[in-house]
């Protein structure tokens, strides 16, 4: 914790710092950004206002990639249209189309540095269809481990000469140069010793995040927001103050998300198990397709209606499917998510989830709402860059944070240290902003004014929004700012909370007044104007800019919309000049209706904050201490290998924690001898290492010989992540793998089976459709379809196997491996089997029938009770589309109760 100071510091006392490239900011973009510029050759400062091995959004857990645009799976051209219909046509496509075109590059440098991604038993990577138009959803099953990969490639010694990384540092204001404006540095203070701290920079790249302390969550506790609350805006700010222009404020960030608890139901990961969002009649009622305020507005009518609540529904899956979304959403998403339901008693089993609307906030990588940069990050100000969820790149995610960070720090790597004066009205403004709570230290504390802030937010800027509201909103920051130069501090650390309520009153008039200048409706429930319910294309087909004028106030520019590159027949931009707006006028609300005298004032509540402390844990052992000083030298194995053996089992796993993180040459074998490990805990951290890092390990016989040595440990676990391993570097073979199919458990032979279906054994894993277990004969049925050759004849007994998922497995996998007479004729009579698992994947083997036998089979199963397996013989139907008899049935579809099969019914038009 940092101690009180007695004193401001004085400006002539602060430490400078200078470097060729800054980056402010150690999450996803950062800290990609530090890496590319210091491989072009440039000296990197990575400031970071926490700690960047465990900062940012990432940090927080990630289960998967939303815009992964795979050769062969999805092509840019249709995800760049895509995302201009997602943002209703107001889209830079050439800067929406540098993540198209270089997510697959991204994702293949991520994979080299140990990120691990889903691949299927042939090493592809298994990209999932979550929305209709497109396969853009690609896992990632160790996703909680993303941060640590990223903060072990800074620590490699060859960039621990090139970037330099300043924790606890906390940037208030970038300086400019005098002259010529452009970005020269930073001015900002240690948070732990209150220092003031100034940086020249040849070029400033801000990657701080999205603005998610905006709103106030539902919970009423300040940081219980969606997005990382350390997110509180302070890119958005600082680049505003720089004279930066930002785009797109009035288009908020709201997600769905579990009610009463602040992270995502994550309906996009249970969609590829079967899940799916329903309102409490079981009806899925979501039209639109990709995730967007138009799907938020549908989302929000339905919580509003009589068929309120709404869930995610899970309870219909079977437990081996279940079990596979709680590994994923308890463990990489978040982990406090088990213990939540847990609590409740619920069970994904017995009760399905619960769903609401988040608070408010400003994300371009989820929205729109960002600084205006270009398609190398650069924006309006020159040698000042923004990347990650601070940019304005609509529906960026996490990829498209990654792609920015490597152009944004490539771009700017070309810059050496600025050597020129620093303006010095600059850095006494910085100076007077970080450390004015001292001078009234029992001024208002930052809790209680923050809360009161984001209360205004929530009263008068949340949608639906109006005129009058967004005035009333725009009055109250104006006289917050008042109250919030006077709050009390004492600590570093309480001056850094204080500077975020600047930031934070910053961006929430920011998003004030933008959204009174644009007057309409746009992107649904992002922008939803009660007293301009249309969406006016006429006008509004522009991109609203603000920027800060140089007499200090907020302006705006009709910034007409560039010429597209994938053309959109949806929207046609009129083009033309830009059309500047000036200053956004207020709704008179002073009174309601005409005055005869002004409001009596009414005095401001202010209770004092809560305060709780809670009691101090014991600290680690002088052993492990050391073990995480040496982890921070980038140690080789052979300075590891005395913890590895450590005669604690508390050392030894701590010892393979640090070996995942370094990942030094031999690591593989390490690894593997690990497994057979006296202890349990030792067991399992090398388990979870070796499937974290199983893309990346260095091979050879060594590590072949550990992990096949690894299969007879008694410990199931241990030989389940043995033969994934085996399977993913290329180091098994038929036999081993249908050894391993006599095993006892389960999850063994789950992997034998993906073995098999790696080297094409199709003979002896047709032999396995026998299992005993269902789940082992539902990868059977789905790995035949899978192998380099698939046939149908392997896939007959399943046909008539007493379990229902079985049987629909098997049907399901003639969609790929082939459906000819006889089996045709089979899977029409599968349209009448009593399970609806059956049914649906019978009309999926038909997608792969002739068309004489297919149609008339699927228009008559459009009739059946269950959505699901009308929804398969309309995606069927699809697969037949040139015939008359099937677009006819698919017009019928149109007009299906579920909005599913009516919205892949609708693209038959399209």
């Amino acid at each position: 914790m940092s101690s009180p100071l007695t004193s401001v510091p004085a400006l002539a006392d602060a430490r400078e710092l200078s470097c060729d490239v800054l980056v402010v900011g150690g999450g996803t973009a950062g800290t990609m950004a530090a890496l590319t510029a210091a491989e072009r050759g440039a000296d990197v400062l990575l400031l970071e206002k926490a700690h960047v091995r465990h900062s940012g959004a990432l940090a927080m857990g990630m289960d998967g990639v939303n815009n992964a645009v795979i050769p062969g799976r999805a092509d840019p051209d249709d995800y760049v249209a895509e995302i201009t219909r997602a943002n209703d046509g107001l889209v830079d496509q050439s800067t929406v189309r540098q993540t198209a075109v270089r997510g697959y590059d991204m994702v293949r440098r991520l994979e080299s540095y140990g990120v691990k991604f889903e691949k299927d038993e042939h090493g592809e990577y298994a990209v999932r269809q979550v929305h209709r138009s497109g396969s853009y959803v690609l896992p990632m099953p160790e996703g909680k481990d993303v941060k640590k990969v990223l903060y072990r490639q800074l620590r490699r010694r060859e960039m621990r000469e090139r970037i330099r990384i300043e924790n606890r540092v906390m940037p208030v204001r970038v300086l400019t140069g005098p002259e010529d404006g452009r970005a020269v540095g930073i001015a900002g203070f240690h948070t732990r010793t209150g220092e003031f701290v100034v940086v020249r920079a040849g070029a400033v790249i801000l990657a701080t995040g999205a603005c998610g302390r905006l709103g106030l969550p539902a919970s009423g506790y300040l940081y219980g927001t969606y997005e990382n609350p350390t997110n509180a805006g302070d890119g958005y700010a600082m680049a505003y103050h720089a004279g930066a222009a930002l785009t797109g404020i009035e288009c908020f960030q709201i997600n769905p998300l579990i009610k009463d608890y602040n992270g995502p139901a994550c309906a996009y990961v249970a969609n590829p198990f079967g899940g799916y969002q329903v309102n409490r009649h079981g009806e899925r009622f979501v039209e639109s397709d990709y995730w967007s305020g138009r799907m938020m507005a549908e989302f929000a009518a339905e919580l509003a209606s009589d068929r309120a609540p709404v869930y995610l529904k899970l309870s219909h899956l079977p437990e081996e499917t279940i079990g596979a979304v709680e590994s994923i959403l308890h463990s990489t998403e978040r982990p406090t998510r088990g213990t939540f339901h847990a609590g409740r008693g619920h069970d994904y089993r017995t009760h399905d989830i619960e769903m609401h609307i988040s608070e408010i906030g400003l994300c371009g990588g989820h929205s729109a709402s960002g600084v205006r940069v270009d398609d190398h990050g650069r924006t309006t100000v020159p040698r000042l860059y923004a990347a990650g969820d601070l940019a304005c790149v609509p529906h960026n995610y996490m990829i498209g944070a990654f792609v920015y960070g490597d152009l944004a720090g490539g771009d700017a790597a070309r810059y050496r240290a600025y050597g020129g004066a620093l303006d010095r009205a600059q850095l006494e403004e910085a100076h007077a902003l970080v450390y004015r709570p001292l001078l009234h230290p029992d001024g208002p504390p930052q809790p209680q004014v923050e809360y009161k802030l984001r209360r205004f937010v929530n009263d008068y800027v949340a949608p639906p929004k109006s005129g009058a509201k967004l005035s009333l909103a725009v009055e109250a920051f104006d006289r917050m700012a008042d109250e919030i130069a006077g709050m009390g501090g004492r600590t570093p650390h309480e001056l850094m909370r204080c500077a975020e309520v600047s930031f934070i009153r910053d961006c929430a008039e920011m998003a004030a007044r933008a959204s009174l200048a644009r007057t309409e409706s746009r992107w649904g429930l992002y922008h939803e104007r009660l007293d301009h319910p249309e969406q006016d294309d006429a006008e509004w087909l522009y991109h609203l800019d603000l920027r800060k004028s140089a007499s200090g106030a907020m302006e705006f520019t009709a910034r007409p919309v560039e010429p597209y590159v994938v053309p959109v027949p949806e929207f046609a931009p009129p083009g033309g000049p830009e059309r500047p707006l000036g200053k956004v006028a207020l709704v008179p609300v002073a009174t309601a209706g005409p005055r005869e005298a002004p409001p009596a004032a009414r005095p401001a509540d202010r209770p004092d904050p809560l305060r709780a402390s809670g009691p101090v844990a014991a600290g680690p052992g002088p052993r492990l201490l050391g073990l995480l000083a040496l982890a921070e030298e980038s140690p080789e194995l052979g300075s590891l290998e005395p913890y590895l053996t450590d005669r604690d089992p508390e050392v030894r796993a701590a010892a393979v924690a640090v070996l995942a993180e370094t990942a030094p040459a031999g690591t593989g074998a390490a690894l593997a001898a690990r497994l057979r490990d006296g202890d349990a805990a030792v067991r399992a951290a090398a388990v979870g290492a070796l499937r974290e890092l199983a893309e990346v390990l260095d091979g050879g016989a060594g590590l072949a010989a550990g992990l096949r040595a690894a299969l007879d440990v008694p410990d199931a676990a241990v030989r389940a992540v043995a033969l994934e391993v085996l399977r993913a570097r290329r180091l098994g073979d038929a036999g081993g793998y249908a050894a391993a199919l006599a095993d006892t458990a389960v999850e063994v032979r789950l992997q034998a089976v993906r073995g098999l279906v790696a080297v094409d054994a199709v003979a002896v894993l047709a032999g396995a459709a026998a299992d005993p277990a269902r789940e082992v004969r539902v990868a059977v049925a789905k790995g035949l379809a899978a192998v380099s050759a698939p046939s149908p004849e392997p896939l007959v007994p399943l046909l008539d196997d007493p379990d229902p998922l079985v049987r629909g497995a098997a049907f399901g996998a003639l969609a790929s491996a082939g459906c000819p007479e006889p089996l045709a004729a089979r899977a029409a009579a599968g349209l009448d089997d009593p399970a609806w698992q059956a049914r649906a994947g019978a009309a999926a083997a038909l997608r792969a029938a002739t068309a004489g036998r297919a149609v008339p089979a699927l228009a008559k199963a459009l009739a059946d009770p269950n959505a699901d397996v009308r929804k398969a013989a309309v995606l069927a139907l699809l697969a037949h589309a040139a015939e008359p008899g099937a677009r006819d049935a698919l017009a019928t579809a149109a007009a299906d109760p579920d909005a599913d099969v009516r919205a892949y019914a609708a693209r038959a038009a399209s």
